[in-house]
């Protein structure tokens, strides 16, 4: 059987409908419930497109109000100390200050740094790391994604990027500090990301792991097969590993 798919679709709308939409909602000029409707409605036209196009696994959580990384954050609850946050769920104004920064009255609060997302012209939020750092499962994004779509009628593959690359993709201030240090903190709210997804009704799973094209240390190769030992048993999903633009090189026997 010949199946087709795609790793993930573009988010902005064919008219830039996201763009114009979060441009008016950080002016105040619509609220946050009329910038959720317009993203719902370019996920709906989505699926519908791909499905349209004979795809036979569609992907979800592909969509983003800002960027995957800074998703990811929210879904680890690794918010910086600075933003106030609550402790439960990641916000819509949480979410925006750490994308962008937040002024209100005497709250000036700097936005996280913003990177290129390897060799594109895209960027992404730099996730903040230090030692003893706790994380909690803070966000529902990639399960309400998936259910959102099979309400639709379609079933699809959510996408998560790997525990691995969202580590080495972050920074400390503490230059001596290894990130992979926090990874067996993370890996318990990813299992139980696939665990929610499996009792959901999704079959596969797509983790991105971009960094398998870069230069690692073995110390972050072992951290590869410590994540997926784990990954894997946590759940009967079925993981489609994705990489790079870029050859895999010394890590091909890592990703195997």
């Amino acid at each position: 059987m010949v199946v087709a798919t795609n790793l993930g679709y573009p988010r902005i709308g064919p008219r830039r409908e996201l763009k114009r939409a979060l441009e008016r909602y950080w002016s105040g000029k619509i609220a946050a419930s009329d910038l959720l409707d317009a993203a719902a409605a370019i996920r709906r036209d989505n699926w519908a497109t791909q499905s349209a196009a004979g795809l036979s696994s569609v992907p979800s959580n592909d969509f983003s109000l800002y960027d995957q990384i800074l998703d990811t954050t929210a879904m680890l609850g690794a918010v910086p100390e600075r933003y106030g946050w609550s402790g439960e769920t990641v916000d819509l104004t949480t979410y925006f200050a750490m994308a962008r920064g937040h002024q209100e009255g005497d709250v000036d609060l700097p936005a996280m740094e913003m990177t290129k997302w390897f060799d594109t012209n895209y960027h992404y939020i730099v996730p903040e790391f230090h030692a003893g750092q706790s994380f909690q499962f803070a966000s529902t994004k990639p399960v309400d994604e998936f259910s959102e779509a099979r309400e639709q009628g379609v079933a699809t593959r959510p996408v998560l990027v790997g525990p691995v690359t969202y580590l080495l993709l972050g920074k400390s201030d503490d230059e001596a500090f290894d990130p992979l240090t926090l990874l067996d903190s993370i890996l318990p709210i990813y299992a139980e990301v696939l665990q929610r997804l499996e009792a959901a009704g999704a079959e596969w799973v797509q983790i991105d792991e971009p960094a398998l094209v870069l230069d690692l240390e073995p110390a972050a190769r072992d951290a590869f097969a410590r994540a997926y030992e784990s990954l894997t048993a946590a759940s009967g999903l079925k993981i489609l590993l994705t990489t790079y633009f870029g050859d895999l090189r010394e890590n091909l026997s890592t990703a195997l």
